[in-house]
């Protein structure tokens, strides 16, 4: 039996029992998120880069004396649709931060949350944060342009996994999974269809002969083959497979093979193997506002029984991807403390 998954219903379900701190950082379980305090001080180092934004702060104590506070905010690529750009802020700003502490306790580590500039401005941290986008009304007419997936939309998807019908093998894994850092800290992205919800700008390209797929996490490029061609010889993986499409009208249907196994291949806590197919489909919405994503994931090794799904991401003609590439350093920088 083929289960469905419907993102809208599923994404309030999920919002109950899985923390997105925990989706947006690898090592979120060394800060108590279940405390939230505000620290405030003046900008001494930043860095706008991928999978994180970082920054210290010389914070004033209760007995004058300043101790520098490093505080580790979200990815560039996920908190800039969001509202946090490059330019936001500098070194020399007195800033405040609302965000949780370390769980070890002191105060040389910060999770931030939110951002306050001395003159009230707000900025998001964090992959749940608010957004300060204000729609503009723009509509598309083709599947072309700059897109974005909303939160409902991500957590939607990796809350259909609860009904999925899944092997040993994937059950085993996802035990495994739980105990430690997501393979997303050497820079490898979740695998398709769930990279293409993540809460970032993706740029869909139409050309003649193929259709280019920007999504602005970890890197994270796709061909889709227009010219006829078939896919290559099963031994020939790729990390993101090999996809062949058409037109039907305005809608693309791509059907995708020859991938890699990939520990996060599926959700954040569950692999694929090389013998997972993809049939996709993009289509615009009847609103113009919107991108109707869609398809099936076939993955044997894993999956008991296919799994559809189906979705919507935002169109943003305005947004711009980040243009950081995913830097290892910064990928791992908060592992050991």
């Amino acid at each position: 039996m083929i289960r469905n998954t419907r993102l809208t219903v599923l994404a309030t379900l999920i919002a109950a029992g899985c923390s997105t701190t925990a989706l947006a950082h690898h090592s979120a379980a060394a800060f108590n998120t279940g405390v939230k305090q505000t620290i405030s001080g003046v900008v001494t180092e930043y860095s706008f880069r991928n999978p994180h934004v970082y920054m210290v702060l010389n914070v004033k104590k209760e007995d004058g004396t300043t101790v520098a506070t490093e505080v580790e905010a979200g990815a560039a690529s996920v908190i800039g649709p969001l509202g946090f750009s490059r330019d936001s802020i500098k070194v020399g700003d007195k800033i405040s931060i609302v965000g949780n502490p370390p769980k070890a306790g002191g105060d040389k580590l910060f999770l931030g949350l939110e951002l306050y500039k001395e003159d009230g401005t707000y900025l998001p941290l964090n992959i749940a944060s608010k957004s300060t986008y204000t729609d503009t009304g723009a509509k598309a007419t083709s599947i072309a342009g700059t897109w974005f997936s909303p939160m409902k939309s991500f957590m939607g998807f990796l809350g259909g996994q609860r009904g999925w019908q899944t092997t040993d093998a994937a059950k085993a894994a996802a035990a495994k999974a739980a105990s430690l850092p997501t393979p997303q800290k050497d820079c490898q992205p979740i695998g398709e269809p769930a990279v293409a919800f993540y809460p970032v700008a993706t740029v869909i390209d139409v050309q003649k002969d193929k259709v280019l797929l920007h999504i602005d996490w970890l890197d994270t490029e796709r061909t889709v083959w227009l010219d006829g061609r078939k896919h290559p010889d099963a031994k020939q993986t790729f990390p993101h497979g090999h996809s062949v499409g058409h037109f039907e009208g305005n809608t693309l249907v791509v059907d995708s093979t020859n991938f890699a196994p990939n520990p996060i291949g599926l959700t954040t806590s569950l692999p694929s193997g090389t013998g997972k197919h993809l049939t996709e489909k993009y289509e615009v919405g009847p609103d113009g506002k919107s991108l109707v994503y869609s398809g099936k994931i076939e993955d044997p090794e894993f999956l008991a029984a296919p799994v559809e799904w189906s979705g919507t991401l935002e169109y943003r003609p305005d947004m711009k991807l980040s243009g950081e590439k995913c830097d290892i350093k910064t990928a791992q920088k908060f592992l050991s403390q």
